[in-house]
């Protein structure tokens, strides 16, 4: 090809996905955004609300969660359990999650079928019946899953105290699951009056990703959620976290094999994406820190001291509410949480200290970088990305700039971001004292340590 030809043709490329996602908003207020990706005949339509469990009060934590139940439960016009029969008849596969930040719905069937999807999931947006009877059973199936997901599960025990402790004010404070003696006090009628609070087009986003043509999917949007009305959203006051001014600490005594601990320090989260550095070195941090076997925790304290048998450390960059960066660790045998504890905090107080080499910061960041194209081998990852930003006041188009941002980085903010936010006045510690597995008798593995 001439030079001047694959120039030609390199910058049509550029333009085309300068294009590529396109956004449309109807004239009730739903927002929609399409890209596409015509690598696979196959489409992945979302559709997000704008409310999770942040959004819940105290006595009806976890409604957020029982409607999302409750939206498979049937509409006016389709009954019980056919919004996924329909969907799985047609070759398709569906499902829903509630975060603390928003609830959504999805949906991945073959190109021709996006029309279905779309008139169903519009279908209850506006046209839920929540049946009492149904209610009744559907919230026995909410308490069974927060008993086996939580309750009887120690670490997750250990994480929902955690945050029980590090939040003095913010709904974060509460689990997405709810607790359960609200979740035994609530009625048929709390779960509709949250889907008539906060269910309607102009609370929602509508992502499509797949092999599609934008014309077509937005005159599909305006046919099918074109003719639904705009609700009033109740306003949203600004929740703040009061500022921690000293470390917080919870033990949670649970049967299990071993202690484990699992620190979690106060940290910002992404609100300017031109302006906002430290989010993105705090990225590179958690990932350097505990992203790989090749990480600095792992590294010190499994393979080293031998005092533990993994380790972790995660962090959510974007988020309506404020932001935590969490470390944790599983003892060896024989070791106590107490030295898991110290470990940790001296690996994190040697990086605030003399902050890390550039071989080191690199390693983290092909890695997070890599983790970013692979998204894109996944129309869901791809439209899970775009539907979070959007849903947390950013721009489905900083999606194309993260990677930028991080390349950034240097090792100097690295080395700022752990001496300003990895330090005790912003530290909740929750330690895992573990209870003999079978309290009849006195297993060793129960002694505590």
């Amino acid at each position: 090809m001439a030079p001047a030809r694959a120039a030609f043709f390199a910058l049509a490329l550029a333009s085309s996905a300068q294009a590529n996602p396109h956004e449309f908003t109807l004239a009730n207020g739903l927002r929609l955004i399409v890209k596409e990706d015509h690598r696979a005949p196959t489409v992945v339509h979302q559709v997000w609300y704008r409310a999770g469990s942040m959004d819940e009060s105290p006595g009806t934590t976890g409604v957020a969660h029982v409607l999302e139940h409750m939206m498979f439960k049937g509409t006016r016009r389709f009954g019980l359990g056919e919004f996924s029969r329909i969907v799985a008849e047609a070759g398709g596969r569906d499902n829903a999650f509630t975060s603390t930040d928003f609830t959504v719905y999805h949906e991945q069937v073959h190109r021709d079928r996006l029309p279905l999807a779309m008139r169903l999931e519009a279908d209850r947006m506006a046209n839920l019946v929540i049946r009492p009877e149904e209610f009744a059973r559907e919230i026995k199936v909410v308490m069974e899953e927060r008993r086996r997901s939580y309750e009887d599960r120690p670490r997750s025990l250990l994480i929902e105290n955690l945050l029980a402790t590090a939040f003095a004010a913010h709904p974060y404070k509460w689990p997405t699951i709810g607790w359960m003696q609200d979740l035994e006090n609530m009625s048929w009628r709390d779960a509709q009056a949250w889907y008539k609070q906060w269910y309607a087009p102009n609370n929602a986003v509508v992502v499509v990703v797949g092999d599609v043509e934008p014309p077509k999917v937005l005159a599909w949007a305006r046919r099918y959620y074109g003719t639904l009305a705009a609700k009033a959203i109740p306003a949203r006051k600004t929740l703040a976290e009061p500022v921690q001014r000293g470390l917080k600490r919870v033990a949670v005594k649970a049967p299990a094999e071993l202690p484990y601990v699992r620190l979690g320090y106060k940290a910002p989260v992404l609100r300017e994406i031109a302006k906002d550095w430290e989010p993105f070195a705090i990225s590179l941090l958690a990932e350097l820190l505990g992203g790989s076997d090749a990480a600095r925790l792992h590294q010190v304290l499994v393979r080293e001291r031998r005092i533990a048998t993994s380790v972790g450390a995660d962090y959510e960059m974007v988020s309506r509410g404020p932001g935590m960066v969490f470390v944790e660790a599983a003892a060896a045998q024989g070791r106590s949480g107490a030295e898991l504890e110290a470990g940790v905090r001296e690996v994190i107080a040697g990086i605030a200290a003399a902050g890390v080499a550039a071989e080191e910061l690199n390693r983290a960041r092909v890695q997070l970088l890599a983790q970013l194209v692979y998204k894109r081998d996944s129309f869901f990852a791809q439209a899970l990305e775009l539907g979070e930003l959007e849903s947390c006041g950013l721009s489905f188009r900083d999606a194309e700039r993260i990677a930028g941002r991080l390349k950034e980085i240097t090792v100097e903010q690295i080395r700022a971001a752990a001496a300003r936010y990895l330090v005790d006045d912003g530290l909740t510690v929750a330690v895992l004292d573990p209870q003999p597995l079978n309290p009849a008798s006195a297993d060793v593995t129960g002694v505590k340590h």
